[in-house]
């Protein structure tokens, strides 16, 4: 399994740091200079996940379409109703869709979420995860670590 993310905090940030942390292969596209929320100069998020490619432009639209165009399905993970506040989250989405790519939407906080992400993430060989930023949808950090520790590392 190879995780795919663009590493902007929330949800892209955790899917980096499970594959960081449980020895998973990742890889990605970010905007150029490592740019993303909190690391507005380069070398960005590069400095922390150096597998991470730049685009050629800072542009985070870019970096979601690249990284659903390099992995095989999309996976989004969101709460309650932080997707309809997740502008890049839509993008990520529509443009799977776009490519006939497959796609799941889970509630990190639902009681079938870690077992439902672990299914869908055997179907495939690399799978983009996408999601809220944290700044769109505080909390969403942790809560997709933790469905992510318990669904790819089976941890508790």
């Amino acid at each position: 399994m190879l995780l795919v993310s663009g590493g902007q905090t929330g949800v892209d940030r955790a899917a980096l740091d499970i594959a960081v942390r449980l020895g998973i292969p990742y890889a990605g596209w970010c905007p150029k200079g490592g740019l993303a929320e909190d690391y507005s100069e380069p070398p960005g998020l590069r400095a922390l996940y150096p597998k991470l490619l730049e685009t050629p432009s800072t542009r985070f639209a870019e970096r979601t379409r690249w990284n659903v165009r390099d992995s095989e399905a999309t996976l989004v993970l969101t709460v309650g109703d932080a997707l309809e506040r997740s502008s890049g989250t839509n993008v990520a989405l529509a443009y799977a869709r776009k490519l006939g790519r497959p796609t799941l939407v889970v509630d990190v906080e639902s009681d079938a979420a870690a077992a439902t992400i672990r299914a869908f993430l055997d179907r495939f060989r690399s799978v983009n995860v996408a999601g809220p930023r944290e700044s769109g949808a505080p909390g969403i950090y942790r809560a997709a670590m933790r469905v992510l520790d318990v669904a790819v590392g089976g941890g508790a």
